[in-house]
């Protein structure tokens, strides 16, 4: 059976990893994100004489990912130090010269769904992240999304809900949605990690507003087939029906289908491939990288 190497790039680790072409996950290693450097020749080492036939990279961004431009597969203007114009793609490919797929992990993570997980069979659908940060990945008409650049959900605006006072975190836009509803501002605004607020506190209303906000614009932009909710502060799945709710409240009908009612328990789900929705996107781009 031919094997596939997967580096799934976060800005705490790098998880690097060995697969097959029907999904399946031989073998992982975690690796700290420290310099570009440092972190990828632990990476290469790791891939060092295991035979693959392509390699998939699924990385936090920005980053380049039209294959024409000059500075395609690098990192670009990102605030993890160190990274910024970091040409990931040209390293790999230098050092393993086999085939090289690339894209952000958030698409990486909605392809990887698509083909072996949440939305087997379907031809669209979104993943969206919400963990240490939000972002998400989208795959329309069996296509990952790309255009001027690729894909920030993450920081679209919402309407701030009436009760929340916070200020938010995003060090770029401040109250966007990553800046009201990642991990690092729901622990600023209460003072714990999200893991320990209970089922009924206020934050869960807050959190469930915002979501489904982000979740609404999708919707109505990209009409997905399946909407794919994963990250850490996902785990809290007392959020999923919250959010569902809200998603109806915010509709209002207009957008007449049943996933969008008797069926909304099935079209916005946690990811088929649990916490190896990134890896599993990364050899994903990989498989692919190998047919092209």
């Amino acid at each position: 059976m031919k094997r596939y190497g997967a580096i799934e790039g976060g800005g705490t680790k790098f998880v690097c990893g060995i697969g097959a072409e029907d999904g399946t996950i031989q073998d992982t290693v975690s690796i700290p994100t420290t310099t570009p450097e440092e972190t990828m020749s632990k990476a290469m080492a790791y891939f060092a004489g295991k035979e693959i036939e392509a390699i998939g990279i699924g990385t936090f961004g920005p980053v380049d990912v039209h294959a024409d431009s000059p500075t395609y597969g690098s990192v670009t203007k990102t605030p993890k130090p160190h990274w910024s114009g970091y040409d990931l793609v040209g390293y790999v490919k230098r050092e393993l010269k086999v085939p090289v797929g690339f894209d952000t992990d958030v698409n990486a993570a909605a392809l990887g769904e698509l083909l072996w997980g949440a939305a087997q069979g379907l031809q669209s659908c979104l993943y969206m992240t919400v963990g240490t940060g939000i972002g998400a990945g989208a795959v329309a008409e069996g296509r990952l999304v790309h255009g001027l650049t690729h894909p920030e959900m993450g920081h679209i605006i919402v309407r701030r809900h009436p009760e929340d006072h916070y200020g938010g975190k995003c060090p770029f836009h401040g109250d966007c949605l990553e800046g009201l509803a990642a991990g690092p501002a729901l622990e600023a605004r209460w003072g714990v990690n999200a893991s320990e607020l209970g089922e009924d506190h206020a934050a869960w209303r807050f959190q469930s507003y915002y979501i489904a906000q982000a979740l609404m614009n999708y919707i109505l932009i990209l009409s997905p087939e399946r909407l794919i909710l994963g990250g850490g502060v996902m785990h809290q799945a007392h959020l999923f029906p919250l959010i569902r709710e809200q998603v109806k409240e915010l509709l209002k009908g207009y957008v007449h289908h049943p996933a969008l009612d008797r069926d909304i328990d099935r079209y916005i789900v946690s990811p088929g491939l649990g916490d190896k929705a990134g890896i599993s996107g990364a050899l994903a781009l990989a498989v692919k990288a190998a047919e092209a």
